[in-house]
């Protein structure tokens, strides 16, 4: 996945992978390929679960009280996914920058991927655009792509439920 200077493809990644999260190394994998990672290597025993426990860390930061909460909690996964860029074109695809050693695992890869793809969301968005839905009965995470930075709902499905709710009450009232 070539990160796109606003991040958004890595945390639409995280966001897939938390709200509906895989059960299987190849479910796994097939996610990655269809949201556009490159896989290095083959999805190993141990990555699932890997991925899950730094999805658990990822959901802290969408869940920080504050801005220099979620910088701080964003910047410790950061440091531990971070090498130094380097310019690649493996398998042809076209030079761009790699911010990962070599050879990682498939777990590996997507903390380096979404950390970074987090921090470039955030930095080029804002610092509010990661939530939980407000729809009542709801708690997925989101990521705020939208153009005026007010996303509140994790799908457009509960943005209409909830608006369905709201004009029901002003009716009953």
């Amino acid at each position: 996945m070539h990160i796109n200077p606003y991040g958004e493809d890595p945390v639409r990644l995280a966001v897939d992978l938390v709200t509906n999260p895989p059960t299987t190394e190849d479910d796994l994998a097939d996610r990655c390929r269809a949201a556009g990672v490159s896989l290095d290597q083959p999805v190993a025993e141990g990555d699932l679960a890997d991925t899950r426990a730094f999805l658990a860390d990822w959901l802290a930061v969408v869940d920080a009280a504050d801005d220099d909460t979620r910088a701080r909690l964003l910047n410790d996964l950061l440091m531990h996914a971070s090498a130094y860029p380097r310019l690649t074109n493996h398998a042809g695809s076209g030079w761009h920058l790699h911010y990962r050693n070599p050879h990682l695992t498939v777990s590996a890869q997507l903390r380096v991927l979404i950390s970074v793809g987090t921090a470039m969301h955030l930095a080029g968005r804002g610092m509010h655009r990661l939530g939980r839905c407000s729809a009542d009965g709801c708690n997925h995470p989101y990521a705020d792509t939208s153009r005026t930075g007010r996303q509140r709902y994790c799908s457009p499905a509960c943005a209409n439920r909830d608006a369905v709710r709201r004009h029901r009450a002003r009716l009953a009232a």
